[in-house]
């Protein structure tokens, strides 16, 4: 783990913008009027997606995909100036948050700036022509960061971006160097004191996967040596196995426990139900319930929140990348409320320092987590089937206030009746021992 990660990370709400598919401009501008709102949700963090320039070669769809970086240090044009890029930083700073902004260090366009000036900065082929490791990414090549002096050029273009925003989300982190991102963290720390540091970690079959192949590939703990915070795709696909019905609901808690056991103690998780490489989780939960289940159950979990810009309104339609695909404001239900009573639990109840355990009743599909600070206990009951049923806890008996719907909650005989909705209670820690 980063030595200096602070654990008060893990009480972060992140609140992911795809410039383009944000608003029917598709600008930088366009992004502040929306500010206000955003920041109502309980957000710290505004992560824009890529803004860089796109390649014109090989380009996936009309537009490209903003992951096929053309220039490491200028804005896309199509999203506005630089100074307009400036404009969209200062309002997220006057609106009390902090910006990360997406880098994309694994490859570039096969027509960036970087190629045509150091093409011996790229992985190449047998056959001499550049490449890329991963078949289907045809619209970029990889980088070689077996030469020194791509270090330099990639450390300099992150500190020159660290003059401006506040952290920076990588992608496929795991592909590049732990030591690359130990070395470029320390040179940008002396510019942005403080600079927030988020993985893109990759699901645990890729990352074996790439790995077989010969291809260099960080383990999860490993790229907690440079990073604050990073990606839980080590659990990701459990999760999803239980969405689909094709695991226990216990298959996942005891991923989770294994977290408490194998991380350092100031690991960070950065939790979500969706990002913009997944599937909407409201296409996948019909039922408006079980959804503010699953919604609750991601904020009670141990680490930071990531929402993906449309998840408030329950969007079942994921924007695609490579073309303009607006996020429908007009969509489905609207949980701005909820979220932003989530995120007031997340921050005056859950410390940054709590122990975390979770279990479950595989019989109804409900997860019972704890987390405690040596003094107060918090309980999170989630009905991840919707069934009604008698779940055994660890609280002791007594009433309750549930700190979703401020209703009363009896406990007996340590068994809480739960009538198929997410519940969440804070109790004497002292009393359970």
């Amino acid at each position: 783990m980063a030595l200096d990660t602070k654990k008060s990370l893990r009480n972060l709400v992140i609140y992911s913008v795809y410039v383009r598919n944000h608003t029917k401009e598709g600008t930088f501008r366009a992004v502040i009027p929306d500010l206000p709102r955003i920041k109502d949700l309980g957000t710290d963090v505004v992560w824009l997606m890529p803004i860089h320039p796109i390649g014109e070669k090989a380009r996936k769809g009309t537009l490209g995909s903003p992951y096929a970086n053309k220039d490491y240090r200028s804005v896309n044009p199509e999203y506005g100036t630089l100074e307009d890029f400036k404009a969209l930083v200062d309002a997220i700073h006057e609106n009390g948050m902090k910006c990360i902004i997406d880098v994309v260090y694994n490859h570039t366009s096969p027509d960036s700036v970087l190629w045509e000036t150091h093409p011996e900065f790229f992985y190449r082929k047998k056959d001499g022509r550049p490449g890329n490791h991963v078949g289907d990414w045809t619209d970029i090549i990889d980088l070689d960061y077996r030469v020194p002096e791509l270090w330099d050029y990639q450390t300099e273009s992150l500190k020159f971006w660290a003059g401006y925003v506040d952290g920076f989300r990588c992608d496929v982190a795991s592909f590049v160097p732990v030591e690359f991102w130990k070395k470029a963290r320390a040179e940008v720390e002396r510019v942005r004191p403080g600079c927030i540091w988020l993985a893109e970690s990759i699901h645990m079959s890729f990352n074996n996967e790439m790995r077989r192949r010969g291809m260099y590939a960080a383990r999860d703990i490993d790229l907690f040596e440079a990073f604050d915070m990073e990606y839980e795709y080590d659990v990701r696909e459990t999760f999803e196995k239980f969405l689909k019905g094709e695991a226990p609901l216990s298959s996942y808690t005891e991923l989770l426990n294994f977290q408490e056991f194998c991380y350092p103690d100031n690991y960070i998780k950065t939790r979500f139900l969706e990002n913009h490489d997944l599937p909407r989780i409201a296409s996948l939960i019909k039922d408006p319930q079980l959804l503010e289940n699953y919604t609750a159950m991601l904020y009670f979990l141990k680490g930071s929140t990531l929402l993906y810009a449309g998840q408030e309104l329950c969007a079942d339609h994921l924007p695609g990348l490579f073309d303009k695909d607006p996020v429908d404001w007009g969509g489905g239900p609207d949980i701005s409320p909820l979220l932003t009573k989530l995120g007031r639990i997340k921050k005056e109840y859950l410390s940054s320092g709590d122990g975390f355990l979770a279990k479950a009743d595989d019989g109804s599909g409900t997860a019972v987590m704890y987390r405690w600070d040596g003094e107060r206990g918090k309980a999170g009951i989630f009905p991840l089937r919707g069934s009604r049923a008698s779940v055994r806890t660890d609280i002791p008996d007594g009433v309750y206030k549930d700190l979703i719907s401020g209703e009363n909650v009896t406990i007996k005989n340590g068994t809480v009746n739960c009538i198929g909705k997410a519940l969440i209670l804070c109790y004497n820690f002292s009393d359970t021992f």
